[in-house]
């Protein structure tokens, strides 16, 4: 069957010239996907976004008997991932997994090398997830409000764990910082599990507002104490864990996953993986592996999770330009 196909591809290219562009794009979407496809990764392994990477990967796997494979391109805050996917062909092979530093950094950075909402195409929305502020089992607070005054009084020797700047990591502590009017002192790291966890554990920093993902198993185990999610309710996968907001007026932040591809990228082969995306969403068990990471499910189309960046993209450029974050050149 294989050979048989390959043939048939061969003699479609071979009179290519005599075929219109739409019809060639039609035939390679038909096979799709014929070959690897690649999810990459922006953050190191081990992190909330790889984990997810790799669970959409196995779905997707699965479903259309070939394999998906995370690469995890962690640095310069999911800007390398991102570049690569943004300048790969538009064929469907190279897959972005989307998350919170692709609003954010539109705004942070001062000079991408490429316009995130212009240069590719979102494919399907997964979940989002609340970002956890936990702190390590050396620190005594054990409330919102005990850490504020913990932080108010050891100014200069707090400090927080983020992947990056630019990571809704990284931009739920400043925003917490600003409202909270508490010194935090940022430490950065290439992923939280590359260094930033083992810096927590050993009490060398105290406290992150980590995506929920990557800080859960921690917290369950008890060597992280959760103090708050940021978003604006509370989790369910966290029902004793109060929102910030509840101590912290106006304070709300979260995480959301999905995938996006380079622009031009045939809307047939789009389609057929956003149509799988949301298959996942709805199986008990794929939904169950992704609530337990503190998920709440994300299905729609294409055009709905690119509205959804787009909005996000904006939300936070006004958050760095009213609490006066320094852009990134």
């Amino acid at each position: 069957m294989r050979r048989r196909r390959f043939l048939q591809l061969a003699a479609a290219a071979a009179g290519a010239p005599a075929l219109p562009r739409a019809s060639l794009a039609a035939l390679a979407a038909s096979d799709y996907p014929s070959r690897p496809v690649k999810i990459l990764c922006g953050f190191s392994a081990g992190g909330a976004v790889d984990i997810v990477a790799r669970l959409v990967g196995e779905w997707l796997s699965e479903r259309f008997k070939v394999q998906f494979i995370t690469e995890d391109r962690p640095g310069a805050a999911n800007n390398i991932a991102t570049e690569d996917m943004v300048r790969s062909p538009p064929d469907g092979y190279t897959l972005l997994l989307t998350n919170p530093t692709n609003a954010i950094n539109a705004t942070l950075y001062a000079h991408l090398k490429y316009d995130f909402l212009r240069d590719s195409a979102p494919v399907a929305g997964i979940m989002r997830v609340p970002n956890v502020m936990a702190v390590g089992a050396q620190v005594p607070a054990k409330t919102i409000p005990e850490f504020i005054a913990f932080a108010k009084a050891n100014v200069g020797n707090v400090y927080y764990a983020s992947p990056g700047t630019g990571t809704s990591v990284m931009m739920s502590a400043e925003l917490f910082k600003i409202l909270a009017h508490v010194p935090l002192t940022g430490i950065t790291y290439r992923g939280m599990n590359g260094g930033g966890y083992t810096d927590m554990l050993s009490g060398r920093v105290q406290v992150a507002f980590d995506n929920l993902p990557g800080s859960i198993g921690y917290i369950r185990n008890g060597q992280f104490r959760a103090l708050g999610v940021t978003t604006a309710t509370r989790s369910a996968e966290l029902p004793d864990v109060p929102s910030i907001s509840e101590f912290v007026p106006g304070y709300e932040a979260s995480a959301f996953y999905g995938l996006h591809a380079a622009k031009g990228t045939p809307a047939e082969i789009v389609e057929k993986l956003n149509r799988q995306i949301n298959a996942a969403l709805a199986d008990p068990t794929m939904k169950a592996k992704l609530a337990n990471l503190g998920g709440i499910m994300m299905p729609g189309t294409p055009a709905d999770f690119g509205k959804m960046v787009a909005d996000e993209t904006a939300k936070w450029a006004n958050v760095i330009h009213e609490a006066n974050i320094k852009l990134i050149d």
